[in-house]
């Protein structure tokens, strides 16, 4: 039986289980969970109700970093925690500061305001938006321009989980209009450029761009 994936396309934490899921070359079929309608037998698969989740034969599993970690471990194929203890440990914590830290302003301020909000007869809070854009979004991105350095990638030449926590939040700013300032951070603009050039990662935006155009009435 092959491996499901349950979510919406747009979700960050998805797009990032989608991606891991291709470059570790593992076949699946996806089937759309709308994040504010889950039907009720999803909660047998994901107790909290959230997405993404999986289910692997008969094993089921919520929560994308611990499904990340399932997949890496069961599966193999791309290195994405890197080579070493040390890298393996970078690698969480960068996720984990994409899933938490910079996850409630590029995916809950900017593109859940700007992108959803009006779907559901919603006014976005402008408010929210500026103090996002202005106060809480520049610090989080400072870190992590210094984190990256000269390199391309954050473990250096290598390719990994942590780049792919951080853009698929940088690729939901994008589709709320905001991209990253190629002069103020430059490392973290090229980071987006060079992930988003990946196949694994260039197969799937067409149609979220589309999926996006739909709801902001562009399409």
């Amino acid at each position: 039986m092959a491996l499901t994936l349950y979510g919406a396309i747009l979700s960050p934490y998805v797009r990032k289980i989608r991606i891991q899921l291709a470059e570790q070359q593992i076949e699946y079929q996806h089937k759309h969970i709308p994040p504010r309608d889950k039907p009720d037998w999803y909660t047998d698969i994901s107790p909290l109700g959230r997405i993404p989740a999986i289910q692997d034969g008969d094993f089921k599993l919520a929560d994308s970093a611990v499904i990340a970690q399932y997949l890496h471990e069961s599966r193999g194929g791309q290195p994405l925690y890197g080579t070493s203890p040390e890298q393996a440990a970078r690698v969480r914590w960068l996720e984990k500061y994409a899933d938490y830290e910079l996850a409630p302003y590029s995916t809950f301020a900017l593109f859940f305001q700007r992108v959803v909000a009006p779907n559901y007869g919603e006014q976005p809070d402008q408010a929210m938006i500026q103090a996002a854009l202005d106060h809480h979004l520049p610090p989080l991105l400072n870190y992590l321009e210094a984190e990256l350095g000269n390199a391309p990638f954050f473990l250096g030449q290598q390719f990994s989980l942590a780049d792919i926590a951080v853009c698929t939040q940088l690729i939901n700013m994008a589709h709320a209009g905001e991209l990253i300032d190629e002069y103020r951070w430059p490392g973290l603009s090229s980071l987006l450029s060079r992930v988003t050039s990946r196949a694994s990662v260039s197969a799937i935006l067409p149609t979220e761009h589309q999926q996006v155009a739909k709801l902001t009435g562009r399409l």
